[in-house]
């Protein structure tokens, strides 16, 4: 099962509300998935730094040392903002690799949730208005974001194992489907230098968009590559820093529908995740088409693409 939304945000008069509308969308698609649930937020960057969202399962105990562990690497500069399980750690961009390999050695549990100058990830197990009302998502404001509630069928619900998944700086994926290739892909890209947390074949599609990324595609032509190149039959909706994408397998048998009106462009598993959206009612509404690809971009100069494969 598994449900997805996703909210990409033209209007800047909407971004204060972005976290109370991927809320309300991600909730009502529960039944979809209710063991764990997962948002990624692409809000303000500051020049210069990046934002590194760490996760703690005994967050009281281990975020004090958390704190200690990041004075070390660096200094005062790098403020600490807790919430919940869940801490966002705002770094020069130079000292990150320093703070992973401080995680490392460390003898707490701290995992990361993602890198990125504008985005944050928040997952857990448990039903998504839980996970919404734990991390405070109603309250958070952006440019866009995504979400994902599970139904676990081939791993342990665990946090890692819920989406999203990211593997690359600003870089996340969520997923509805099952790949058959995903091990033989996992093999190639830690090849290329790629980690992995999971057992989950949603990480190994991450990773590959990544890897496509990292060549130089930017993100339609990544997911262009996909088709290609992974077996199984997927929805993924994927965020980077400025952009937002869609692409279905060539069978499609996995549910997804998409509103477009002049302030937004949504997705969701089902069309009633869309309904309490503002003009809904005026949107352009359809289903998108198998083996194509949709996204857009604040940096492109066509803000919209579609190419069939």
């Amino acid at each position: 099962m598994c449900g997805i939304v996703g909210l990409f945000l033209k209007d800047r008069a909407l971004e204060d509300r972005l976290g109370e509308m991927l809320s309300d969308m991600l909730i009502t698609m529960t039944d979809r998935g209710p063991d764990s649930a997962g948002i990624a937020i692409y809000g303000k960057a500051t020049p210069g730094r990046m934002k590194v969202t760490v996760q703690s399962d005994a967050p009281r105990t281990e975020f004090p040392v958390l704190e200690t562990l990041v004075r070390d690497v660096a200094g005062k500069s790098a403020p600490i903002t807790v919430k919940d399980s869940h801490a966002v750690i705002e770094i020069d961009r130079e000292k990150v690799d320093a703070l992973r390999a401080a995680f490392a050695a460390a003898p707490q549990t701290f995992r990361i949730m993602s890198v990125g100058e504008t985005m944050e990830i928040y997952k857990e197990t448990g039903l998504p208005k839980d996970v919404v009302s734990r991390f405070a998502i109603r309250s958070m404001r952006g440019t866009h974001g995504i979400g994902h509630t599970r139904m676990a069928t081939e791993s342990a619900v665990t946090t890692l194992g819920a989406h999203p998944f990211s593997t690359g700086d600003d870089q996340c994926l969520v997923h509805n489907g099952s790949l058959s290739n995903h091990n033989n892909l996992r093999r190639d890209l830690l090849r290329q230098g790629i980690g992995f947390e999971t057992e989950n074949d949603s990480e190994v599609a991450a990773a590959y968009l990544t890897a496509r990324m990292r060549a130089g595609s930017n993100l339609g032509e990544a997911l262009t590559s996909a088709l290609d190149d992974l077996d199984g039959f997927f929805t993924f909706v994927v965020g980077t820093k400025t952009g937002f994408g869609v692409l279905r397998d060539p069978i499609a048998c996995k549910p997804a529908v998409m509103a477009e009106t002049e302030r937004y462009v949504a997705f969701g598993s089902e069309y009633r995740a869309l309904v309490g959206l503002p003009g809904i009612d005026a949107a352009r509404v359809w289903e998108p088409e198998p083996a194509s690809v949709y996204f857009w971009d604040r940096d492109g100069a066509a803000g919209q693409a579609m190419l069939a494969a």
